[in-house]
């Protein structure tokens, strides 16, 4: 009986001592981190001596620095490092004492003692220099990995620790030599490697570093496909395409490839407009013959640049009606098959937008979905296309069934709601204010970004202007307009356009109308009156739907037609300061963070 007494009293002593340390506790951490580490020590103090709990020493020894009581710092890390003589946390803070009392000297010679008699071992010297690194010793870090690679005798050794710590400092120079060996035995992290550099690169003198250090090292062993594809990589970063594609071409060359990299840069160059440098590697990949799987391919992306050409100019009637009648050789020549249903659908978009020929393009359209083994995402593109084409020849009931289909085959995705919305759309250029409107409303919520702001735009318009009998009519007129561009008939669009603040002059939809007006004048290349029209809406309907969205075009206007980085940053930088609510707020983050030349989702791994 007095045993379980006696049994008893412990437990409830223990009890109520752990009760009382959980308290203090909490109390302790607290105080640390609101600060307060004058509060803070005595408590970690009382903690740390009554369980040894190694936990309270990290809150306890910098509570202590901060409270500049290096005294009784110095004795908590000996007394500990004499029991613990192999653990680095305890010796590198002795010279974290030395950098606290500012004597830099004495710090140097500790840490430098501590890594010239580290051991010649792989995991007690990255274990050396992960502690150097929390102490934010960040280059007796470095060292101890440089040193210890001589100890291990292993040149390659503690690369991408020593990568990370190079990024971490943006040490671009050494970060550009530890990629380079790295690359030399490893070519399977080019893709690392570029994505790295390209983060923190700043601008031209950092690739100049780049093409240089490559080039040396090239010298030396001119065979490095790695290095070879890094330094085509900073062509095209420069945009410098005509060596770009020089290096590529020697490389296909001397791989005897089948021309995989080289149809991949043409697709780079034809994005930049390198029309010249595209036109040259593609018709590289035709002189290796019908039997290079880029044969097709590259062929078709000949016209694809051609029909971009006329595109970014006003292209005549004879140049079109040559265009077509050179889609129409390159499918007599290969047929109308898989192969070639890009260029059907680009001939069938050229026929129905561009040469008043909607029927003949329907027909084009029509017969690809009788092809075999089509991809089920491949026949719903196809069928939106078709149903937009089928409203250009006024087969309104067949596209509204097309639309249907794809939402049906394709629901709660963003391709079934494209359908829906190209549905809501289609009443909406019919004049069916009401439906379209039910049918916009329950796209506000698509998962799709750009279907969601759409809809919501369009949804905001029909409402904000079905208030009175004109404002009715106006937007029975807008809506027409609207209908016109769509169909690329984009000078009675800018005349109906005109028309309606003369006819119904206490209309809602002026801003509405310098809104359509941009966009018909950029699908024009007419790119100083769109300028006018946006800035219109920023500096005079600042208050109205459309100042994010107006923002955001003339910023793309800056960054992709006028090349005005810095003007397109501030308007990009805009949107998401001055428009939090704005569904467009991710992408213009983004293009801004892009053109600062920001690299996103990296960050440094603080244990290597």
């Amino acid at each position: 009986m007095k045993n379980v007494i006696l049994i008893l009293f412990l437990l409830g002593t223990f009890t109520e001592l752990k009760a009382q340390i959980s308290s203090e506790d909490a109390l302790a951490l607290q105080y640390f981190q609101s600060g307060d580490f004058e509060k803070a020590v005595p408590l970690f103090e009382k903690l740390f001596q009554k369980s040894k709990d190694l936990s309270y020493y990290d809150p306890y020894f910098n509570a202590l620095l901060k409270t500049k009581q290096f005294n009784q710092a110095d004795k908590l890390v000996k007394s500990l490092l004499k029991d613990n003589p192999s653990n680095f946390i305890f010796s590198v803070d002795i010279g974290r004492i030395f950098l606290e009392k500012n004597e830099q000297e004495k710090a140097a010679d500790w840490f430098n003692n501590l890594i010239r008699t580290m051991p010649p071992e792989e995991f007690a010297i990255k274990d050396l220099a992960i502690t150097l690194y929390r102490a934010e010793a960040y280059d007796y870090s470095i060292k101890a990995l440089l040193t210890g690679r001589k100890l291990i005798n292993q040149k390659n050794a503690f690369t991408f620790e020593l990568l990370s710590l190079y990024r971490f400092k943006k040490d671009k120079q050494m970060l550009i030599q530890e990629y380079i060996n790295l690359l030399n035995i490893n070519p399977e992290a080019l893709t690392q490697a570029q994505r790295t550099l390209g983060g923190i690169f700043e601008g031209k003198e950092d690739y100049a570093v780049l093409k240089s250090e490559i080039l040396r090292f090239l010298q030396k062993d001119s065979q490095s496909i790695a290095l070879t594809e890094l330094l085509t990589w900073q062509y095209i970063q420069q945009k410098e395409f005509d060596m770009a594609l020089k290096q590529t071409l020697a490389l296909d060359r001397r791989l005897k490839e089948s021309g995989l990299r080289v149809f991949e840069l043409s697709k780079i160059m034809t994005s930049n407009n390198a029309y010249e440098q595209a036109f040259e590697s593609l018709n590289y990949l035709i002189s290796k013959g019908s039997s290079n799987q880029f044969y097709i391919p590259a062929k078709i992306e000949l016209l694809t640049i051609k029909s971009r050409q006329l595109n970014s100019k006003k292209a005549s009637k004879e140049e079109l009606i040559n265009l077509e009648n050179d889609y129409n050789v390159l499918l007599s020549e290969f047929g109308r098959k898989r192969e070639t249903v890009l260029a059907i659908r680009q001939l069938a978009y050229l026929q129905a937008y561009y040469l008043e020929k909607p029927k003949l393009a329907a027909q084009q359209m029509e017969a690809l979905l009788d092809l075999a083994d089509l991809q089920k995402q491949l026949i719903g593109e196809i069928k939106l296309e078709l149903g937009d084409i089928y409203i250009l020849s006024g087969e309104v009931w067949e596209a509204t069934l097309l639309f249907g289909q794809v939402e049906k085959d394709f629901a709660n995705e963003p391709m079934g709601q494209e359908a829906k919305f190209k549905n809501g759309k289609l009443a909406y250029f019919q004049g069916d204010f009401l439906w379209s409107k039910a049918q916009l409303d329950i796209l506000k919520s698509s998962t799709s970004q750009l279907i969601a702001n759409d809809a919501l735009n369009l949804s905001l318009l029909i409402s904000s202007n079905l208030n009175t009998k004109n404002d009715s009519l106006a937007l029975q007129k807008y809506a027409k307009a609207d209908f016109l561009f769509f169909k690329n008939q984009t000078e009675q669009a800018l005349n109906i356009l005109d028309s309606i603040n003369i006819l119904y002059p206490e209309n809602s939809l002026r801003d509405d109308i310098a809104m359509l007006k941009s966009k018909i004048f950029i699908n024009n290349n007419s790119v100083d009156e769109a300028i006018k029209q946006l800035q219109e809406i920023i500096n005079v309907h600042v208050s109205e739907l459309w100042v994010d969205d107006a923002l955001f075009l003339l910023a793309e206007i800056y960054e992709v037609k006028t090349k005005q980085t810095d003007k397109a940053m501030e308007l990009y930088q805009k949107i998401f300061s001055d428009f939090p609510g704005s569904l467009l707020v991710l992408e213009a983050r983004q293009r801004f963070r892009k053109l600062r030349g920001d690299h996103l989702n990296e960050v440094l791994n603080p244990n290597f």
